[in-house]
């Protein structure tokens, strides 16, 4: 802790991103509760059916009547989503935050309320404003913290996002069991408890600052900024920051604040977009939110009992929690791309042994010692994959987006990325189940092939951010693919401008806290292996101009 106090953990910032991530809580806990009181629901929906009409409902419509509700989560978040930006350059990171809790609480008693006025539309709309507010919550929390975060802590903090989902995952699992929530009386509580984080964050977020970038750079109110850094950092030393920010906001006075459509159609940032968005497919398409949904159902068709597939389920939320927890330290001296690479491969090797016990325990099934040993292989690489997925794609993706583009363009991207995100999400939760009625055994097959493609794109064309810059991040998307230009730096330095070769050139030799000695060393030898410049280099302060 004193290690991470002398590296900027202040007090103050870990109450502000505390504060914010409850947005991210009530994410993850929206995205589980549907799931454990279906058969609740469902017969709810039947009685109400035949007090209005007199009788009873078919089977098949009451199961679309569900898919409803659950669904219609999905298509709140990808308009909340699409407005992040919006919201954020209008009403400020922090402002957003706190406007956007009304929608949460309304959301969350219309759901709370549906059993006690006997009307499912309640459901239906209250699942619908609570899916905008997550939506929002998904884009403007990681802005947030993101601009929030000391440059060497950004990366273990932005994992705090998916720390917070987890959380929120694993909360409406317990509580879904039959032995606490998960009855007839029950479920309206169950649901209806989404209005804490969203009360919580109104009482702990205004006594947090606004995002100093956003003062900054988009209001213009540099003594505010300062002020808020000087909270935030509980030092009165924040020229450094300062400068960084003065830089990025030199970078981007050219394009100012971009659109959507002009971030799509800017040659310059169309590389970093497609990254962010192949991102978050990435996250979505991995097969992840086929395990969150249907995991007691795998469990089942793997040979356990209904009463341990559900325990297993929330042995899937512990474990998510416990990873997301491991990688915090690991994001910032490991590296984002470093990690989604291990996450990415350890999925696709996982992938393929739940497609061989799904196999093995057709073509064995009448042997009961196999069976046995199919349930704990099956169980096991469930487990497994969620462990790798908590390792990188389950983080990661937020986080990158974030980096990868300055001030103006920023919102613009995390409207676009956030938007592909919940279409994906919808899609995966729409299309599983015909899926697995179709492919069988080879249901997780697709997602293999997904994860495959993922970890090529990311080996070939996502930039290390760790340790970046923003602008530092720009400099090199203006100058060619990313990736490439972080181990081709200085070759680059004879065509650049004088402000974006001082970036460049800070990435190259300022060492981190975190590094290690050989890190430290090869940064040294480098020189040695250049070409002689004609004339020396010019000197710059260690900080991005």
């Amino acid at each position: 802790m004193a290690q991470l106090c002398l590296q900027g953990l202040t007090f103050f910032l870990s109450y502000a991103i505390l504060a914010a991530v409850l947005g991210m809580l009530q994410f993850g806990y929206n995205t589980g509760v549907i799931n454990a009181p279906e058969v609740n629901i469902e017969n709810f929906m039947k009685d109400v059916y035949k007090s209005r009409y007199g009788e009873d409902i078919q089977d098949d419509s009451v199961k679309l009547l569900y898919s409803l509700a659950v669904s219609i989560f999905a298509i709140g978040g990808m308009l909340g989503g699409f407005c992040g930006g919006m919201i954020a350059n209008r009403f400020g990171r922090k402002g957003g935050l706190l406007l956007n809790n009304l929608l949460g609480i309304v959301g969350a008693v219309l759901m709370g309320c549906t059993k006690l006025s006997q009307l499912y539309e309640f459901l239906f709309l209250g699942r619908f404003i609570i899916g905008v507010n997550c939506g929002l919550n998904t884009s403007l929390v990681p802005m947030y913290i993101s601009e929030i975060a000391p440059l060497n802590l950004r990366g273990g903090l932005g994992t705090v996002n998916q720390l917070a989902v987890t959380v929120g995952l694993l909360l409406s699992q317990v509580l879904g069991i039959e032995q606490i929530l998960g009855t007839d009386e029950g479920w309206p509580v169950l649901l209806g408890l989404a209005v804490c984080p969203p009360i919580l964050q109104l009482v702990l977020l205004p006594w947090c600052p606004e995002s100093p970038r956003y003062l900054l750079i988009t209001r213009q109110w540099e003594e505010e900024a300062r002020r808020a850094l000087r909270r935030l950092r509980a030092s009165n030393q924040v020229e450094e920051d300062i400068e960084e920010m003065r830089a990025e906001e030199r970078a981007q006075q050219a394009e100012a604040t971009i659109s959507m459509m002009e971030l799509i159609c800017s040659p310059t940032l169309r590389s970093p977009l497609i990254i962010g968005v192949v991102m978050q497919l990435s996250q979505q398409l991995s097969g992840i939110n086929a395990v969150f949904y249907y995991s007691t159902l795998l469990f089942i068709s793997s040979g356990l009992t209904e009463e341990s597939a559900k325990f297993a389920t929330i042995g899937i939320g512990a474990i998510m929690v416990g990873m997301t927890l491991v990688s915090i330290p690991l994001m910032d001296r490991t590296g984002r791309r470093t990690l989604h690479l291990y996450g990415l491969g350890g999925m696709f090797i996982f992938s393929i042994f739940i497609t061989i016990s799904f196999l093995i325990k057709e073509f064995f099934g009448y042997v009961q010692e196999m069976i046995d040993w199919m349930s704990y292989l099956s169980v096991v690489s469930v487990l497994s994959f969620v462990v790798f997925f908590a390792v990188g794609p389950g983080s990661i993706p937020w986080m990158i987006t974030a980096e990868l583009f300055s001030q103006g363009p920023r919102p613009a991207a995390m409207s676009i990325a956030v938007l592909i995100n919940w279409m994906a999400n919808f899609l995966v939760g729409i299309g599983f189940p015909t899926m697995k009625n179709s492919l069988e055994n080879y249901t997780f097959l697709p997602f293999s092939a997904f994860l495959a493609v993922f970890w090529i794109f990311t080996y070939k064309k996502v930039p290390e951010t760790k340790n970046k810059t923003f602008e530092e991040i720009l400099a090199l998307f203006r100058h060619g693919n990313g990736r490439s230009m972080l181990n081709c730096v200085n070759a680059l330095e004879q065509r650049m401008p004088p402000a974006e070769r001082a970036a460049l050139m800070v990435a190259e030799e300022k060492p981190h806290p975190d590094s290690s000695a050989s890190e430290r060393s090869s940064r040294e030898l480098v020189p040695a292996v250049r070409p002689p410049p004609p004339l020396p280099p010019p000197r710059f302060p260690n900080s991005a101009v």
